[in-house]
């Protein structure tokens, strides 16, 4: 057992610590474990064993309980990187822009040798042999349109050319990146002013030029004003307008936010904790990096609304562990909060107390689904609780009803008070109401974020009109329009779709890719979801079975490994399209691969069954022909569905060999059975 009172902690870091640890109910410390190790690494450079017994015994938890969090979540380390620490992210979007080249290259101009495939798994960081550099492929950093992206340290790079990844060391800036109100630093915004097609609401002042993202810049713009409105209003005022508003989620599940508020008890009597979702992952999606780094009291607002509204007297967000900029750009816009009586005790003199708290993650992508959010804020892994009994609306955060709303899906809430819920109603389309943002990355001329009234737009006028069409010579091939979980849609495919007239009367017609609204109902009919609004436009110079590989290895990688289902079928899924990107597909690999999807949805704990089974099983339908060019040697002896070997990569067959009695393998046939 490692002795933990040989470490010297410095006076400021265990004081910071101590100010962590009060953010939290007092029996539950162990809530802080995240923010320690976060602090300890900070510091450090990692988490040794001496950290993990320190950490414990602060906490008053045994040392168990603190290792298993550090090898959860890919953030923290358990041994040094170099001097300077580069993430290259290597999720699709990145990927189709030259990610993975751009490893290739950083990695031969700084001398540093890249595990394989396998060794990747337990020891993902490389370090150069002078230990000044290290390099490490992470997923999805949240800014696919500005593809390929990295992080050197802290800092987001993007837009940068794969063949002088070289200059990256030496400009060790991002040239298209400003510097906003507070000298924090965002990503790339889009041209001014936004396209026509656009209803800005949410996203009014994202990019909007001389905007900062302080306290008194969103004060003179009418900031807070909402706030004020709805604290002369009763509790079950604010509930209805919501409800009538028909709000949906934006986080990705598109459930109705009244519904989800109405489950809270006027009279409950147990807290009621408020979590914003800000773990923004999904492969495709950048929209609520936006609203934390540019228009941060906005978000405030909502949630402050919507605190009040619920009876909640603390709130917690739970943000991105890579986007450090964004949780000190949230850290600093609730002081000034409370500096102007907007947060604390007796809010404006309502008698109304609250108080919001900042916890970062530290990359699991599975902490965006609510219950493992909730189980990350409680300092544990990331685990799915099972539904039901644990509705958060019932048991929640300590076992106490929560409500966990995503980001934008808070910022409504301040336009539906400033317009009224009916009238915020009347836009968009019936049962799909209001705005939301769209973003969109991959093979269009300019990718970036567009917020629309809900199905007001098809997906043909965002993508040509708004993101500017595709490059010159190349066709549409696919689009997975709500991000990487998201079924994929073939270009030539026709659409049949239900509409309801003017006079009640349903009709059903069938359209082309172009014409499919953009809104929840009309993406699902389609076979597909809106998800959480990442629409990935993919041209015809793509191979379709490369792109579902990529997407394999996320979810092969996020998988919490709870459930067996996904946790054993999502890698099985990578290894085969892994071999039959290298030339050993053999022909029941399609069949295979759909069959082990077919078997992960629906038998899991939470939604990410679905989210790694239905790419598969949409690739493999809609595109046979590409996996059956990739899948011609024929079948081997049986082996495992996910086996790899060289010689099945390497030979044109795997020969038969006659077991020593009856039945013999070689009588088994082409399907492998006797």
């Amino acid at each position: 057992m490692a002795d933990a009172t040989r470490i010297q902690i410095p006076a400021d870091l265990e004081h910071r610590m101590d100010a962590a640890i009060a953010r939290y109910p007092s029996e539950r410390r162990r809530s802080a474990s995240m923010p320690l190790l976060h602090l300890w690494q900070e510091h450090f450079g990692f988490i040794n064993d001496e950290a993990i017994v320190w950490i414990a015994e602060k906490l008053g938890l045994q040392p168990i309980n603190i290792l298993e969090v550090v090898t959860f979540y890919p953030m923290f380390r358990q041994h040094p990187a170099g001097k300077t620490h580069i993430r290259i992210c290597r999720t699709l979007s990145c990927a189709m822009a030259g990610g993975l080249e751009l490893m290739e290259n950083l990695c031969a101009s700084l001398g540093i040798q890249r595990p394989s495939d396998g060794e990747e798994t337990r020891s993902p960081i490389a370090v150069s042999a002078d230990g000044t550099h290290s390099v490490e492929f992470v997923e999805c950093l949240a800014s696919c349109h500005t593809a390929p992206v990295c992080m050197v340290g802290e800092q987001l790079y993007e837009k940068i050319n794969p063949e002088s990844a070289a200059d990256l060391l030496k400009e060790r800036r991002s040239p298209v990146r400003p510097t906003i109100g507070g000298g924090q630093e965002t990503a790339a915004p889009m041209p001014w002013p936004p396209h026509p097609l656009e209803h800005r609401l949410v996203y009014k002042n994202i990019g909007r030029p001389g905007w900062t993202s302080d306290i008194d810049c969103y004060l003179r713009d009418g900031g807070y004003e909402q706030l004020k409105q709805a604290l002369t209003l009763s509790r079950d005022d604010i509930v209805n307008k919501v409800k009538n508003s028909g709000l949906r989620g934006r986080g990705g599940a598109g459930f109705s936010c009244g519904l989800k508020w109405s489950f809270i008890k006027a009279d409950e009597k147990r807290p009621v904790y408020l979590i914003c979702n800000a773990d923004e992952s999904e492969p495709g999606t950048f929209k609520d990096r936006y609203i934390i780094h540019e228009d941060p009291h906005q978000l405030l607002e909502g949630m402050l609304i919507s605190c009040y509204a619920l009876n909640v007297r603390t709130a917690y967000i739970y943000i991105r562990g890579e986007f450090p900029d964004g949780a000190k750009i949230l850290e600093r816009a609730i002081e000034e909060a409370r500096q102007h009586n907007f947060l604390g005790k007796n809010i404006l003199g309502s008698g109304f107390d609250v108080e919001f708290y900042v916890h970062r993650g530290a990359g699991a992508y599975i902490c965006g689904e609510e219950t493992g959010l909730i189980e990350s804020l409680e300092g544990k892994r990331g685990y799915p609780r099972i539904k039901p009994p644990y509705f958060p609306a019932v048991l929640g955060l300590y076992m106490c009803p929560t409500i966990v709303n995503n980001v934008e899906t808070l910022c409504n809430i301040k336009h539906i008070i400033a317009m009224g819920g009916a009238e915020y109603a009347r836009l968009g389309r019936p049962n799909n109401t209001g705005t939301r943002v769209l973003c969109v990355s991959g093979d269009v001329q300019r990718p970036g974020y567009f917020e629309v009234e809900v199905g007001a737009v098809t997906m043909g006028q965002l993508i040509h009109e708004m993101a500017g069409g595709l490059r010159p010579d190349r066709k549409l091939k696919a689009v997975i329009p709500g991000g990487s979980s998201a079924k994929v849609l073939r270009a030539d495919e026709r659409f049949k779709l239900k509409e309801r007239q003017a006079d009640g009367s349903i009709i059903e017609r069938e359209i082309a890719i172009d014409d499919i609204p953009m809104d929840f109902d009309s993406l699902a009919a389609a076979g597909s979801m809106a998800g959480s609004g990442g629409v990935i436009v993919l041209d015809d110079s793509r191979d379709m079975v490369w792109a579902l590989n990529n997407i394999n290895k996320f979810y092969a990688h996020e998988s919490c490994g709870q459930c067996t289902p996904c946790r054993e079928g999502s890698l099985w899924m990578q290894k085969i399209t892994d071999r039959m990107l290298r030339g050993g597909g053999v022909v029941e690999d399609p069949k295979t691969l759909k069959t082990i999807g077919d078997n992960i949805a629906g038998r899991t704990i939470c939604a990410f069954g679905e989210a790694c089974a239905w790419p598969t099983q949409s690739f493999v339908e809609k595109f046979p022909e590409e996996f059956a060019t990739r899948a011609q040697k024929p079948v081997p002896p049986p082996l495992p569905p996910e086996y790899t070997s060289e010689e099945l990569i390497e030979e044109e067959s795997i020969p038969t060999v006659p077991m020593a009695h009856d039945p013999g393998w070689e009588k088994a046939g082409a399907k492998g059975m006797i």
